[in-house]
């Protein structure tokens, strides 16, 4: 009789031959992707390329799941233990396209996918799998409206991987609010009678020096950073309207409220300060992110077996992401794997994400994905272990 070792090592096997046997449909679907980019919400594109590629490979794919440009594909026995789910992105950003590789962490998770799905056929008896296509990352909440429509209660544990400047496996993922402040004047021709006017760009430009001024008793690990999105029609005229938009972020849920409640009394301030009327909306709100010290530990064993080697990145990179509230709803991680020097949110970043170089880090980060699944489904008390860690993370209130 084989060993529990020998059985996970050849079901890891088999999931790395069959993520192998199918880099080339990965890599054109990757390449698809990134070169017809597509904003929040509006990813039908990429929502037809994947969910194509996992009917392919045999998965059963619920299109539009919950969300239009959402979907679940789903592998294995669903009575069977454990259901692990594989996270895919692949929103893009405004003007600079794919420059944080959501067309990457889209190419893994399928590959994950079709490399745990590989060893469920072998052993139906050990899980079930879910890759779950999650849009609108980059501003949008994505997965924060797919928890509310209870995407995860089913979940045991999730896993994303995401493409960055480091190999790294727990960075700073802080807490974030996205905040819409709306100053409404009134307008007035602003050479012969400006005294009629009540100028709405004045309280903007007030409220963004003051949050500017703010930052000196800021604490170091906070951050607000914000753009003008309207400041007026044109210059002969009293601005009766201007906009801010702005992130405010946090280590965690707690300190951002504190935050939040200060930059708040600002905008209200600067509406008094001017005559201004001020609407402030909340656009997004995500979690800081908790990744899962068991499952940190495997994903590392199975990506160093590849000769990654993994650098600190607690205090040197710091991002936020939707992916923070679902691992306050089960065990996650979010691991970050090398393409290149170059920092997310850049032109140049866009052209790392659609390299040969980037792919094949990518499939290697798909792999280590797999392989972690294999050790929680073929590891007996490991999934005891998990969820005893990431009840104490919640309870500590910390990763």
């Amino acid at each position: 009789m084989a060993t529990h070792c020998t059985s996970s090592s050849s079901l890891k096997d088999i999931a790395c031959k069959a993520i192998d046997g199918s880099v080339d449909e990965l890599r054109a679907a990757s390449h698809e992707i990134w070169s017809k980019p597509e904003l929040c919400y509006k990813e039908h594109e990429a929502h037809r390329i994947l969910t194509s590629l996992l009917k392919l490979k045999g998965f059963d794919v619920e299109e539009h799941f919950t969300l239009d440009t959402a979907f679940r594909a789903r592998s294995g026995d669903l009575k069977a233990g454990p259901n692990v789910a594989i996270i895919c992105e692949y929103d893009a950003l405004p003007e600079i396209g794919h420059a944080c590789g959501h067309n990457l962490i889209a190419e893994a998770g399928v590959a994950a996918g079709i490399g745990i799905r590989a060893a469920l056929l072998k052993r139906p008896d050990l899980g079930r799998l879910t890759v779950l296509g999650t849009p609108a990352e980059e501003g949008g909440g994505g997965k924060v409206k797919m928890i509310e429509s209870g995407c995860f209660a089913d979940v045991d544990f999730a896993m994303m991987v995401h493409p960055g400047p480091h190999d790294g496996l727990n960075g700073d993922f802080l807490s974030i609010i996205e905040l819409e402040v709306t100053y409404k004047g009134k307008a007035a021709h602003a050479a012969a009678f400006p005294w009629e006017g009540i100028n709405a760009l004045d309280a903007a430009i007030s409220a963004y020096t003051a949050v500017s001024m703010m930052r000196q008793q800021m604490k170091p690990t906070w951050r607000a950073h914000g753009i003008i999105t309207n400041g007026g029609a044109k210059p002969n005229i009293i601005p009766e309207k201007a906009q801010l938009l702005y992130y405010f972020r946090a280590p965690n849920d707690k300190e951002l409220s504190v935050l939040k409640e200060k930059a708040i009394a600002i905008f209200h301030s600067a509406a008094e300060a001017t005559g201004c009327k001020v609407e402030i909306r909340e656009l997004m709100e995500n979690s800081n992110l908790i990744a899962n010290p068991v499952l940190l530990k495997y994903y590392k064993e199975n990506a160093m077996s590849f000769g990654i080697k993994f650098v600190p990145m607690k205090g040197t990179f710091s991002a936020s992401t939707d992916m923070g509230n679902v691992s306050y709803c089960v065990p996650s991680i979010h691991p970050m794997y090398s393409i290149g020097k170059t920092m997310n949110h850049t032109r140049e970043f866009t052209k790392c994400s659609d390299t040969d170089h980037s792919h094949k880090q990518t499939i290697i980060s798909a792999k280590a994905m797999a392989m972690t699944a294999i050790d929680v489904l073929t590891t007996p008390g490991l999934m005891n272990e998990i969820v005893k860690a990431f009840q104490d993370q919640l309870k500590e209130g910390k990763s």
